[in-house]
């Protein structure tokens, strides 16, 4: 499918807005865990949008009202930080040493997935009964990147994106996802005709191009990986900032200004979960 011919122009968004009023918060428990999601939308299929290391920010919520407008319900479950978006776009050593000891990440380890993709699947369930339609859209981004993948062995995930996948750290041709949910997401291509997204920058050290071309193997034609150039990455950036390669495709380092890379990149995921879900 040539999801460009789907591509939707979207207005300009605030990069430091914190007032998130327009979301609603509401606690899901599954597998015996409470976890705050945060939802925006009353009407059309539900997109899982799965926050970064950093947690939910100014700029996750900006694409999460993008999703809004186009006519999608997001759910964004906090799996770490404060449920709102004064979360800011900063490195935590608290934060990585927290998420190494957490029983719910996996953080280094090379095919397996993360023990909290186990609770997201319902969340995807209960989300595509709340919503209907023809199935969920899931993203994951950086850290939780990845789970948008091994979230596909659930049947009602119908469309997934992986953002700058990061897991396993260190690992950088390898995917934190179990084998045997690979081999049920392929039968899912074949039988299905499955697609997954993928994005990363053409530099990024985190996600590097060893790891997109083990997802190319692993799934053949129903990857399809996208890779941006660092020259379009926003200068103001919190990795530029740190002087370091761009990371964040659809968050931190996206410029939000008609024709730049990075927005036709969210344009393109954007007219991705329309095409599958409405």
């Amino acid at each position: 499918m040539d999801i460009s011919k789907h591509v939707l122009l979207i207005g300009p968004g605030q990069m430091d807005e914190t007032d998130i009023s327009d979301f609603e918060s509401k606690h899901y428990s599954f597998l015996g865990e409470q976890k705050t999601v945060l939802r925006i939308g009353t009407s059309g299929p539900a997109v899982i949008v799965i926050h970064e290391a950093y947690g939910f920010t100014p700029t996750l919520a900006r694409f999460c009202r993008w999703l809004n407008v186009a006519g999608l319900q997001v759910y964004a479950p906090i799996l770490f930080g404060r449920a709102d978006a004064t979360n800011r776009e900063k490195r935590s050593l608290a934060r990585f040493v927290s998420l190494c000891v957490s029983r719910e990440f996996s953080l280094f380890a090379n095919g397996h997935s993360s023990p909290i993709v186990e609770w997201l699947k319902p969340l995807c369930r209960r989300a595509h009964q709340e919503c209907g339609g023809r199935g969920v859209g899931v993203i994951g981004m950086c850290l939780t990147g990845g789970f948008a993948l091994s979230m596909a062995v659930e049947a009602s995930v119908i469309s997934s994106v992986l953002a700058q996948p990061g897991l396993p750290v260190h690992a950088h041709s390898a995917i934190d996802v179990s084998r045997t949910d690979l081999g049920t997401i392929r039968e899912r291509i074949e039988a299905e005709g499955l697609e997954v997204l993928g994005y990363r920058f053409h530099g990024d050290q985190i996600c590097r191009a060893e790891r997109f071309e083990t997802l190319q193997k692993a799934l053949g034609s129903g990857f399809k990986p996208r890779v941006i150039m660092d020259e379009s990455a926003n200068p103001s950036g919190t990795m530029a900032k740190a002087n370091r390669p761009p990371h964040s495709v659809f968050t931190g380092d996206l410029i939000d200004e008609p024709g730049q890379p990075t927005r036709e990149a969210a344009n393109e995921v954007i007219a991705f979960f329309r095409s599958h879900l409405c």
